[in-house]
């Protein structure tokens, strides 16, 4: 295991505390939903409770390198400030001397939050300078948005090149359980995978067929799979460079005894839109002008029976067009199969997450992972670079 906060003297330090406070901002520049920044409390009160001068620092939106008020930390900072009933200082310019000033005058207990990281091109450039002068501003660095750790950038990455690292609590916590479910797994151990792009989910399925008794797939990416197996799925969406490997996945699965269940019935719809009539096809039977869209009746009644014998789940990405609420059905039934199952359970990925959300199941489920590409980085069997440079405990 990692080093953690638990194991350094951090009295009197500057630690610098790289969180995910990518949250959804509305126009009014009103936060829609804090669930990263109240993730982030536990962290943060322990650092304080003994003595540290917290320096925050995390990136929002995609402002390419450029300042964009839209894109400011400051409504972050106003509503975590409320949550700490506590100020907060604020540094406009991170490269700028008026933040190396407003750190020299921290007290043990305050807390300072660097604008948004990625206003500066350095940052995903995982610039060595910037990363040198951004270490320079702290003598820990703490590891607590485990949502880039599969990035190297230079408050992610970099830094820990030139001040001892360690995992905060919400790094620590996602690590023990995807090791939990990946190495220890109670049986039987089901994987349920959906989405559209099938690139990221093929090396998820070689990795987890030798972990897994069961994968269920459902999403755009089923119709790879029932395209290899010679199936007609019409206009649904495919990627034809990865029909071969889907085949031999689908072999080698048989070959160590590993059920991957496909859909057998779909939803489909000649548009993508959310008033398109919707046909019901058998997989593999589909109208040449139509398209995939959700898994049917019969197959959410399949993946349910799998569902409810499982003691644990792991599931990534929703089995139908998410964005549309008429093919929203099989994603949400398959969310409350998972928060009403007795396995240990982990859910990843925005519109899986969203659905648990909806439907006010979360505390039914083991862990929700707030990384995406992190934790479909863990799934393939891939060693995250930011934690790589954590020593170990």
């Amino acid at each position: 295991m990692k080093k953690t906060i638990r194991d350094i003297d951090v009295a009197g330090k500057r630690v610098l505390v790289r969180v995910d406070y990518n949250v959804p901002i509305n126009q009014e520049l009103k936060i829609v939903d804090d669930t990263r920044i109240v993730a982030t409390l536990p962290t943060i009160n322990y650092l304080l409770e003994h003595g540290a001068k917290v320096i925050l620092c995390s990136h929002l939106g995609r402002p390419n390198g450029q300042m964009d008020t839209k894109l400011s930390l400051r409504p972050v900072l106003a509503r975590l400030s409320k949550l700490l009933e506590k100020p907060i200082s604020f540094a406009e310019d991170i490269l700028d001397k008026s933040t190396v000033d407003l750190v020299n005058k921290m007290q043990n207990g305050d807390i300072l939050m660097l604008e948004n990281i990625r206003f500066y091109k350095q940052e995903e450039e995982n610039n060595d300078a910037f990363a040198k002068k951004l270490a320079g501003l702290a003598d820990v660095f703490v590891l607590e948005a485990f949502a880039t750790a599969h990035r190297k950038h230079a408050s992610t990455y970099g830094v820990a090149k030139y001040i001892p690292a360690v995992c905060g609590f919400l790094v620590e916590e996602e690590l023990l359980m995807f090791d939990k479910v990946l190495n220890k797994p109670e049986r039987p151990f089901v994987a349920i995978l959906g989405g559209a792009k099938i690139s990221d989910k093929l090396p998820v399925i070689e990795n987890l067929i030798d972990k897994v008794d069961t994968i269920l797939i459902g999403g755009g990416m089923a119709y790879t799979f029932i395209k290899a197996i010679g199936g007609s799925i019409g206009m649904s969406i495919i990627d034809n460079t990865k029909v071969e490997l889907a085949k031999q996945l689908l072999d080698k699965a048989k070959e160590k005894g590993v059920k991957i269940i496909l859909p057998i019935d779909n939803v489909g719809a000649k548009e993508f839109s959310e008033d398109a009539d919707t046909k019901l096809f058998s997989s593999g039977f589909f109208a040449d002008d139509y398209q995939g869209m959700d898994i049917g009746p019969k197959t959410i009644r399949v993946f349910k029976k799998v569902i409810k014998k499982a003691r644990t789940i792991v599931w990534n990405g929703p089995v139908g067009v998410y964005e549309y609420d008429k093919f929203k059905k099989g994603t949400n039934k398959i969310a409350k199969y998972v928060a009403r199952s007795k396995a240990m359970s982990i859910i990843g990925g925005g519109d899986s997450i969203a659905a648990v959300q909806s439907l006010g199941v979360c505390k039914k489920v083991t862990h929700m992972s707030t990384g995406g590409g992190a934790s479909l980085m863990v799934l393939q069997g891939k060693t995250l670079p930011c934690v790589e440079m954590i020593e170990d405990n």
